[in-house]
This record gives structure tokens, C-alpha cells and sequence, in this order.
């Protein structure tokens, strides 16, 4: 990974692009950083110091690189352009109109596209004025009796609502431009650089609560894990896949070998999102209902807002399993996949072409999904179980969200500048 990076830094136009990609990471850290307008600072430094670890806002605050809790303009990050692409790519599945625009190419995929960032916009308007009603309220940080706002009018509220929704349109701008500019995926790298901003802290973190040793043993864990990540990753089960000879005219086409690669995790990341917003339903509702002496309240206190609770962990690995299967099912089509294979010659050998291959191809996706699901189950509770084992917080460092975003975002950053290297020695061969 470093041999890349350096090979890229002596090209001068991947120099270029990097350094770019690098002066807009800087710029998104700064706004993380810069306090709305209307923000008693003070204040929300010091609840923030004194808050447990656990948070209900624990996921989006990771996403937002700690910027959420602190009220910054950049305070929402980067999750509503993720709920908005989820959202869409559901829509695409139930709603022909979007499946045809996606079956139409860059056009089709340019308008969706525009879609996700209006409804971005809007999920960005909706979460502000949630997170600016709960901080005017003083439940944003719990147990903290300091106003987090200097005024509670409602010119205050309506110019922190704004600038949080159109802090998010910056971030969309920023990720956008590192598509077209830089390298990688805009979006990708921008989440990848808030969930590295909390990185450090959060490992400190273990050292300062539980001491040197118990410290070590977590850098060697978390080594593991990294390790079990990246195998687990860049597993892929090929279906081999033949074309037969075909003539055109005059010309003889076809004739070559190539594969299907089947990802061990197909799904990446989404069914831990799902799973995790699904299970801060409850605990948001508990939230808004505190003082009203229902006993189902008491019952989400215990069971289900700390994270701790087996219960907790059972239901949070069965929906992430759940989810894997449900997300799967409707980003990989078996049945499209067999006809467009047929249309153009192909079939896998020993398997004829049409129904038998689609029949084959659901058989091995079912069968290799169940080892993705039950890793990114496992993965994901490794923060739950250390939040019982060594009394860390639910941003523990190796493990769920954190680790499978870091691991797999700088695998496809490293796999584009080699694969833009080896375009640029190809190039300098034939000249």
C-alpha cells in the first residue's frame, strides 16, 4: 500500500490528484470543526466531556467525525447522502420508472443521481431540525443542564437549520469533486475521514480507562481483526463463465473465458446501517418519552439502549442477517444476469443456459451470503461485547462500522491508483 502511494507521488498527474484529494479532506475537517451559528461552545464542550462514552447518537456521530455532538456547520456529515443513496436504490427495485432509467446507461444513471441529491437536501433539512429542536430542548446530550444555544428564539432555530442542510450540500459538492478530480469515491473518502478523525481518540480512550496492558491487548486484537477484514474482503467465489464462437458478417466474435465474481460479502456495509437505525427506533422514542411512566419505557431503558443486553446483541445480529439476505437479493438479479448471458452466447460450463443457469446462480449466492452474513454479525458485535468485557464505550475502535469502513475504502483507494499506475506504464510501453 505504501510502495502505491509513493509510485503515485512521483507521477505528476496522480501527484496532482492526490494532493487535491488531500486539500479537500483538510477543507471538510476545518467546517467539522467550525461552529454554527448560535452555539453556545462552552457549553457543549463541557457536557460532551462529561457524556458517557455511549451514545444514542453513537453511529452518526461517527459518521459526522465527532462533528454532531459538537453542533459544527458539517454537523450532520455525510449520512444523509448515504440514507438517501440506500433509499434510491430500494426505490430503483420497487418503482419501474427508476428501473428503466438505470438500465438506460450514464443518462439513466445522471438523472438518479440528481434524485439522490434532492432527497439528500431534504433528509438533511428533516435531521437538522430534529437535532436543533433536541438541542433548543437541552435533550441532545443527556444529563446536561447548560444551554447548548445561546438563544432559544426562533431566528436562532431556523439559522441553524440552514446552515447544517446546507453544510451537508457543501460536503455532497466536495465528494463529487473528488470523483471527478481526484481519485476514488468522493463519497467513500469523505466517510472514510470522519471515521479515522475519531480513530485516535477512541483508542486513547481504552488506555486512559483500562491501562497499558489492557491497551496492548487491543492493538493486537484490532491487528486481527484488520487482518480477518481484509481476507474476508477480497474473498470472492468465480463462476466461470464461457462465450461461444459466433460469426458477424465476416468476422469471427467470441470464443473467450472469463468469470463472475461473487464477493463472500456482497452486500458491504448497508445491513449494518439498516440493522443499527432499525435498533435506534426504540431508543429514540424512550427518548421523547422519558417522564411518561410507561412501563414499555423502562423495559427499551434496560433492554435496549445501552447495547450491553444480550437481547440486544441476539436482535442486532439476526436483523443484520436479515438485512444481508434482503439487500443481496435486490442489488444481485440471477434471473437478469442468466438472460444477459444468454443474449450474448455465454454459459457456465456444465450448466445450461437459461433457467438451469439462473437456478445455479441463486443456489451458490444463497450459499455464499451465509458466511458474509454471519461475518458482518460478528464484526459488528465486537464493540457490544468489549462494552461488557472491558467497560469500553459503543465507539470502541476494532470493530463494527469503524473497521469494515477503513479497511474497505483504502483497499478500492489502493486498487485505483494501481490500477491507474499500470494505465500509465502500458501507455509509456507503446509510445
Amino acid at each position: 500500500m505504501l510502495g502505491a502511494f509513493a509510485n503515485a507521488f512521483r507521477t505528476p498527474d496522480l501527484r496532482r490528484k492526490l494532493l487535491f484529494v488531500l486539500l479537500v479532506i483538510v477543507i471538510f475537517r476545518a467546517g467539522s470543526q467550525i461552529p454554527a451559528p448560535g452555539v453556545h461552545v462552552s457549553n457543549v464542550q463541557g457536557c460532551i466531556s462529561d457524556l458517557e462514552g455511549s451514545s444514542l447518537y453513537s453511529l452518526i456521530n461517527m459518521f459526522s467525525g465527532g462533528a454532531l455532538l459538537q453542533l459544527t456547520i458539517f454537523a450532520l456529515g455525510i449520512m444523509p447522502y448515504i440514507t438517501a443513496s440506500i433509499i434510491l436504490q430500494l426505490l430503483v427495485v420497487v418503482i419501474p420508472r427508476l428501473e428503466a432509467l438505470k438500465k438506460e446507461g450514464q443518462a439513466g444513471q445522471s438523472k438518479i443521481t440528481q434524485y439522490t441529491r434532492y432527497l439528500t437536501l431534504g433528509l438533511a433539512l428533516l435531521q437538522a431540525t430534529g437535532i436543533v429542536a433536541l438541542a433548543r430542548s437541552g435533550n441532545l446530550l443527556q444529563g446536561c443542564a447548560d444551554p447548548l444555544l445561546h438563544s432559544n428564539s426562533t431566528s436562532t432555530f431556523l439559522v441553524l437549520v440552514i446552515t447544517m442542510t446546507a453544510g451537508t450540500a457543501v460536503i455532497m459538492w466536495l465528494g463529487e469533486m473528488i470523483t471527478d478530480r481526484g481519485i476514488g469515491n468522493g463519497m467513500s473518502i469523505l466517510i472514510f475521514t470522519q471515521v479515522v478523525a475519531t480513530f485516535p481518540a477512541s483508542l486513547w480512550q481504552v488506555q486512559k480507562s483500562q491501562g497499558w496492558w489492557v491497551f496492548g491487548i487491543t492493538l493486537v486484537i484490532g491487528l486481527v481483526i484488520v487482518a480477518a477484514v481484509i481476507f474476508i474482503e477480497q474473498a470472492q467465489r468465480r463462476i466461470p463463465v464461457q462465450y461461444a464462437r459466433r460469426m458477424v458478417g465476416r468476422k469471427m466474435f467470441g470464443g473467450s473465458s472469463t468469470y463472475i465474481p461473487l464477493k463472500v460479502n456482497q452486500a458491504g456495509i448497508i445491513p449494518v446501517i439498516f440493522a443499527s437505525s432499525l435498533l435506534y427506533l426504540p431508543a429514540m422514542a424512550v427518548q421523547f418519552n422519558q417522564n411518561s411512566g410507561a412501563a414499555w419505557v423502562g423495559w427499551v431503558n434496560d433492554y435496549f439502549v445501552t447495547g450491553g443486553h444480550p437481547l440486544y446483541m441476539a436482535t442486532f445480529f439476526l436483523l443484520i442477517v436479515f438485512f444481508t439476505y434482503f439487500y443481496v437479493s435486490i442489488t444481485f438479479n440471477p434471473h437478469e444476469v442468466a438472460d444477459n448471458m444468454k443474449k450474448y452466447g455465454g454459459f457456465i460450463p456444465g450448466i445450461r443456459a437459461g433457467k438451469p443457469t439462473e437456478d445455479y446462480l441463486s443456489y451458490v449466492l444463497s450459499r455464499i451470503t451465509l458466511p458474509g452474513a454471519l461475518y458482518l454479525g460478528l464484526i459488528s458485535l465486537i464493540p457490544l461485547i468489549a462494552l461488557v468485557l472491558i467497560d469500553a464505550n459503543q465507539n470502541f475502535p476494532f470493530g463494527g462500522t469503524s473497521i469494515l469502513i477503513m479497511v474497505g475504502v483504502a483497499l478500492d483507494t489502493v486498487k485505483q491508483i494501481e490500477s491507474q499506475l499500470q494505465q500509465r506504464n502500458y501507455e509509456g510501453f507503446l509510445r
